[in-house]
């Protein structure tokens, strides 16, 4: 993920900015500029795109839930929370809130600011995701990590089964077509001449894969995952992943080296 508001930890993944922006209570201090920003921009965003949503009533309306969907546009992270029957939490580089207006505008969608990293960065990221389930809030993540370029569905990184396996919480997929089409990458402003889908899927209960510690139940949890995102988007499958351009030759090394993609 380059320039995405997007909550899922990747290889250039996210850490906290800081302990007061990043703990579960910014979720909580939203308070009326998120209730009030979310009916703005849901009323707005229905009216304006039409948004056509299948399977709302599959999604649990209480209780912790991931929701993992493809990744295709920077309108994803507004297009779930659009559409979803519940509040829906997800990270969002802390850039994105340095202006009023911005800050104002992420809030409303439910962006929790983080400050971007490596290394233990993704682990940071799970962690801090992990907490706001804890509280019986809905995360949304993306686990191919990046927003496709070439509309292909590629594969999944384990991080969103790691949490899923450790917090018990049900992942619900989520298929989002037309997003790319609406705002396409490099694009300013969003087209009105397109409709996006949102599918929401049956939610999944990944227990049964095994424990959060096994890299095997957490591979078979990812690939499970994918599978109901594919059946809902219909897109071709890349049958890889979807990686940030290497750094430096350690970096290339890294890529070409088997090793789990959080």
């Amino acid at each position: 993920m380059t320039s995405d508001p997007a909550a899922t930890p990747e290889d250039d993944s996210q850490t906290p900015a800081s302990a007061a922006d990043a703990t579960p209570d910014s979720a909580r201090k939203m308070g009326a500029t998120y209730a009030i920003g979310r009916f703005a921009i849901s009323t707005l965003g229905r009216l304006l795109y039409r948004p056509r949503v299948e399977g709302r009533d599959l999604v649990p309306r209480h209780g912790p839930v991931i929701f993992a969907s493809n990744h295709l546009s920077f309108l994803d992270s507004i297009a779930i929370p659009v559409a979803a029957p519940r509040p829906v939490h997800f990270l969002a580089k802390s850039s994105y809130f340095e202006s009023a207006g911005s800050r104002w505008f992420f809030t409303s969608i439910g962006a929790i600011p983080v400050e971007r990293g490596a290394g233990q960065a993704a682990l940071d990221a799970l962690d801090q995701q992990r907490r706001i389930l804890q509280e019986g809030r809905a995360v949304a993540l993306y686990p191919e990590g990046t927003r496709s370029l070439d509309g292909r569905l590629y594969k999944g990184r384990t991080g969103v089964a790691f949490l899923a396996l450790q917090t018990g919480a049900p992942v619900v997929p989520v298929g989002l077509i037309g997003t790319d089409a609406v705002m396409p990458v490099g694009a300013k402003m969003p087209s009105l001449r397109h409709r996006v889908t949102v599918k929401f899927g049956t939610p999944l209960d990944l227990s049964h894969h095994g424990p959060a510690t096994s890299g095997r139940a957490r591979r078979g949890a990812t690939d499970e995952i994918m599978a109901a995102i594919h059946a809902l988007s219909g897109q071709e499958l890349a049958g890889a992943y979807n990686e940030v351009p290497a750094q430096n030759p350690i970096e290339r090394i890294k890529q070409v080296l088997p090793h789990e993609r959080l």
